[in-house]
């Protein structure tokens, strides 16, 4: 299936699919103007997958500070029918391989404790959990940094 998926930059007119996706989170999912910020933030990479019918599969979101040496993922979803197909996995390693080509020696993220699947994938690909963050997400569930070299 991943060789049908197309890995490209998010462009505004990528809003409304990414704010479908944004459902599959049980809180903290971002607005409308979140998504355009970032669409449009000099310090955010966005990349969407795409199936061959040009429908949105997923998408990762990756901040990085003026001067930082390390990639921040700020968002990774993939759409509900398109779990396990290797998507997730495409994605991180797409900004992975843009976030090497900036010059970062490490991308970063937290992820919900209670988030098996997610936290499988990243375990999967060398993230490795640095610091626990107790009622970290907006509905008071705990989180975890998790961190990988690169480069």
């Amino acid at each position: 299936m991943t060789a049908d998926v197309v890995v490209r930059c998010g462009k505004a007119d990528d809003v409304d699919a990414m704010l479908a996706l944004e459902e599959v989170f049980p809180s903290d999912r971002m607005s409308r103007r979140s998504v355009q910020h970032f669409l449009k933030a000099p310090t955010a990479r966005v990349l969407v997958a795409e199936s061959a019918s040009d429908a949105m599969l997923g998408n990762v979101i990756g901040l990085r500070r003026a001067h930082s040496r390390a990639m921040r993922i700020y968002s990774l979803v993939v759409a509900a029918d398109a779990r396990g197909l290797g998507i997730g996995q495409k994605l991180v390693a797409a900004l992975e391989t843009l976030a090497a080509n900036e010059a970062c020696d490490r991308v970063t993220l937290e992820v919900r404790a209670d988030n098996a699947a997610a936290r499988a994938l990243y375990a999967k690909l060398g993230y490795r959990e640095t610091e626990a963050l107790p009622g970290y997400y907006e509905d008071g569930s705990d989180g975890l940094r998790l961190s990988r070299a690169i480069g």
